[in-house]
């Protein structure tokens, strides 16, 4: 009875003294796709934990389902439809896919600025649609969040929490060229040996690689100094009345939490104030579904392959479905092929066509052999985390980053989807599942993974709440951006050494002229 009647004390005490200080209230202005994926797992378990999640969604978002979502939700009304969103992606996706990789290297600069500036100005929509509205940002005001969780490639989230006087923290994989790493966070980024996203670049670079890195930085920091910023700067200055600029405002992020780590990254300088928790999504797969496990246990000794081009690609041209499944039939292997588009004339009997996969049950599955995807950061995480080989086929951004970090630690073939043919297909398939180096070195880059003192979603949840705790983090927060550019490249200690240097060289040359001058006059 005494034990009862101890135990009911300390759970109220518990409630009334421990809870009240520990939960709180946290905004977010997420992304969609893979982003959302990769954002949902950490509000998850921060709700799990008793916080209360706000989300500022538009209303033209294709993934966040208004009616299923477990948190709280502020619809943004936005003047683009979610239909005519979906096809400046589309049209985006594809340029991106299968015209840009044919231009040559400086007009695929200029056509990645203009895309960069289209992405930027429907971002720009949204950002009205929510700072414009008064009764929005007063309501905001008197919830009096804790914390606001942003993605800096959807401008407006930092602003808000500017707006609203709360720390912020980002979610976030990369950015062209490293620019918001490297200009606005102060992340030191040599091109020697830390790779431009998007290059496909690793850190052991040639010199004609370096060179090309260098060129792609500076051009990259050039595109957004002069075409991107300053449109952002106008904009940011006057919503909160006083000159200000995007760089300055997303360098008041309190944490940078960034979806990749050290078992996967090329190793590089970081700071105080960024978290590296790639794979917080990961974990132990689940059962399959009866009639795809069957499927799967059919494929006996030689187990099954899956293939996947993620959730923003849902078909090929016939041609290229048809040259695929061609190799795909000629594999001892079953196919699990997450495919919506027309059933390829070329399918085998070997391979199943699926709308939608259980993508982490199925790598989890004793029976899979290799991964073919399109090498985003998710997908990746989830097939290093069970030990899987990779066959990649990157398709935009940093999924050639991807590729190139797992290719060069021996897990992965990478293949291009423009120039692939049906037997290069199949022989990547081949090496990836028939030479033991590449299931090795999957494993390995497994166990690296798993052997961390705290999960990722662990680490990256604390950090939120550490936020909360203590109004921010600026005992995180590098001098660097308290600088100015010259100062920061100590241009100006440079210069005045190269000053004293010019005038002792000009009085020593000056007074040996004038001794000289002394010494012939007495002769």
């Amino acid at each position: 009875m005494k034990t009862v009647k101890g135990f009911c004390v300390f759970f109220v005490l518990h409630l009334c003294f421990f809870d009240s200080g520990m939960t709180g209230k946290v905004l977010v202005w997420p992304m969609d796709f893979s982003h959302w994926m990769n954002l949902k797992v950490i509000l998850e378990e921060l709700q799990v934990r008793g916080h209360e999640i706000t989300i500022l969604m538009p209303s033209s978002s294709f993934l966040l389902d208004h009616a299923k979502l477990p948190f709280n939700v502020e619809i943004l009304q936005i003047s683009i439809s979610k239909e005519s969103l979906f096809e400046e992606l589309n049209a985006g996706l594809y340029t991106l896919s299968f015209e840009v990789p044919k231009l040559s290297w400086w007009n695929r600069q200029v056509k990645m600025a203009e895309m960069t500036r289209d992405f930027f100005l429907t971002a720009k929509r949204m950002c009205d649609s929510a700072v414009t509205n008064k009764e929005l940002l007063s309501r905001l005001q008197a919830a009096k969040f804790d914390v606001c969780i942003a993605d800096p490639l959807s401008f407006c989230g930092e602003l808000v929490a500017e707006l609203l006087n709360i720390p912020f923290v980002y979610s976030f994989r990369f950015s062209d060229g490293n620019v918001f790493e490297r200009l606005c966070a102060g992340l030191p980024m040599p091109s020697s040996y830390v790779p431009s996203s998007t290059s496909g670049l690793t850190d052991n670079m040639t010199f004609v690689q370096r060179l090309e890195n260098w060129l792609l930085y500076a051009v990259n920091e050039v595109i957004y100094t002069y075409v991107v910023f300053p449109e952002w700067d106008e904009y940011y200055s006057k919503v909160l009345g006083k000159p200000t600029t995007l760089c300055e405002t997303m360098g008041k992020a309190e944490m940078w939490l960034i979806r990749t780590s050290w078992d996967f990254e090329f190793p590089h300088p970081s700071l105080p104030n960024f978290e590296y928790v790639g794979g917080l999504h990961c974990k132990p797969a689940k059962p399959l579904p009866k009639e795809l496990e069957e499927f799967v246990q059919s494929s006996g000794k030689d187990g099954v392959v899956l293939f996947t081009l993620g959730s923003m690609v849902k078909n090929l041209t016939e041609e290229k479905a048809n040259m695929i499944a061609s190799a795909l039939a000629q594999l001892p292997q079953k196919v699990v092929w997450k495919y919506s588009g027309k059933k390829p004339e070329t399918l085998g009997d070997n391979t199943r066509l699926y709308e939608w996969i259980p993508q982490n049950d199925v790598l989890g599955h004793p029976q899979t052999r290799a991964f073919i995807t399109h090498c985003g950061t998710n997908g990746i995480y989830e097939a290093i985390y069970h030990g899987v080989p990779v066959v990649g086929i990157p398709l935009f951004g940093d999924q050639f980053d991807n590729i190139a970090r797992v290719q060069a630690k021996g897990a992965a073939v990478q293949l291009d989807l423009l120039t692939m043919t049906s037997s290069d297909l199949l022989n990547a398939l081949k090496a990836a599942i028939n030479n033991p180096s590449y299931k090795e070195n999957a494993m390995k880059l497994s166990r690296i993974h798993h052997d961390q003192p705290v999960k990722p979603l662990d680490r990256a949840v604390f950090w939120i709440e550490f936020v909360m705790r203590h109004k921010g983090a600026k005992h995180l927060r590098p001098a660097a951006h308290d600088l100015t550019w010259y100062q920061y490249h100590s241009l100006d200690v440079i210069g005045f050494l190269l000053a004293c240097v010019a005038a002792i060289t000009f009085l020593v040359t000056k007074c040996g002229l004038n001794t000289t001058h002394y010494f012939v006059s007495l002769m």
